[in-house]
């Protein structure tokens, strides 16, 4: 399957989710796991009839591998598998707040190869293709020049222990939306904090922003790819390098 089919098919699977969630009445708690909202079910349900039947694996955050990947050490083998944050911020749709997502990545043992994120209440997606850049609605996308945090405005998930230098700050709480937002200008930086992101929360936002020029990495490890089952990492995306730096020299010693 090449990437221009890959990518039709995520657009298809951001189709079918709209679908769903424009028939379902009630998008809140289940009841039963912490954090799971009706709209998420509804949205894991539609894009497990897209990519059921296309031989790709899926990793979804509702409902995990389906089928369980062949996995060597910490990679995906040679297998395509689609990464799938169902609703992203659904906290947010839940109550009505108009920012909110679906995440998908298509990873192989190298990483994510395309990637489409968008944001369900607006209709505005953002798509990346490895080596071949990143758009918001079909048009290519830049970050930033920003290069100290004094002057920036951050995203942030959770909170530091101690104030920061920053110009301003946002906490829209759906971070692949926010990380989008870094590699389209729209924010010039965002910083995990609390307990770090699942790799359904960033990997589709992680080739947007590659591709569009911006840095991202992993502020306790370095890279934020591979991974294994369970890990969380501590993503900071920025517009540019010497942003990333002077966000990390302030962050000394924090969590």
């Amino acid at each position: 399957m090449g990437y221009e089919e890959l990518v039709s098919l995520l657009h298809l699977g951001v189709d079918r989710v709209g679908e769903a969630l424009s028939d379902l009445d009630d998008w809140g708690p289940t009841g039963g796991r912490e954090g799971e909202y009706r709209c998420d079910l509804a949205a894991d349900q539609a894009l497990a009839e897209v990519f059921g039947q296309t031989g790709l694996s899926i990793w979804s955050e509702e409902s995990g591998r389906k089928p369980k990947a062949q996995r060597t050490g910490d990679t995906f083998g040679g297998e395509l598998t689609v990464v799938v944050d169902p609703v992203d911020g659904s906290t947010n749709a839940a109550r009505g707040v108009p920012y909110f997502a679906t995440s998908l990545a298509v990873v192989d043992q190298s990483g994510p190869l395309v990637a489409v994120v968008a944001n369900l209440a607006t209709g505005t997606r953002y798509e990346a293709v490895k080596n071949q850049g990143a758009r918001r609605n079909g048009t290519p996308i830049t970050p930033s020049a920003a290069k100290s945090a004094s002057e920036a405005i951050i995203g942030v998930n959770g909170w530091p222990e101690r104030p920061l230098p920053w110009q301003q700050y946002r906490v829209m709480g759906a971070s692949a939306l926010e990380i989008c937002a870094v590699a389209d200008g729209s924010m010039d930086a965002y910083v995990t904090f609390a307990s770090g992101l699942a790799p359904w929360d960033y990997l589709g936002a992680m080739l947007v922003c590659q591709e569009a020029g911006a840095v991202i990495f992993d502020r306790a490890k370095g890279a934020l790819f591979p991974l294994e089952e369970g890990e969380r990492r501590y993503v900071l995306a920025a517009a540019t390098q010497d942003l990333s730096q002077d966000i990390l020299s302030g962050l000394a010693g924090e969590k």
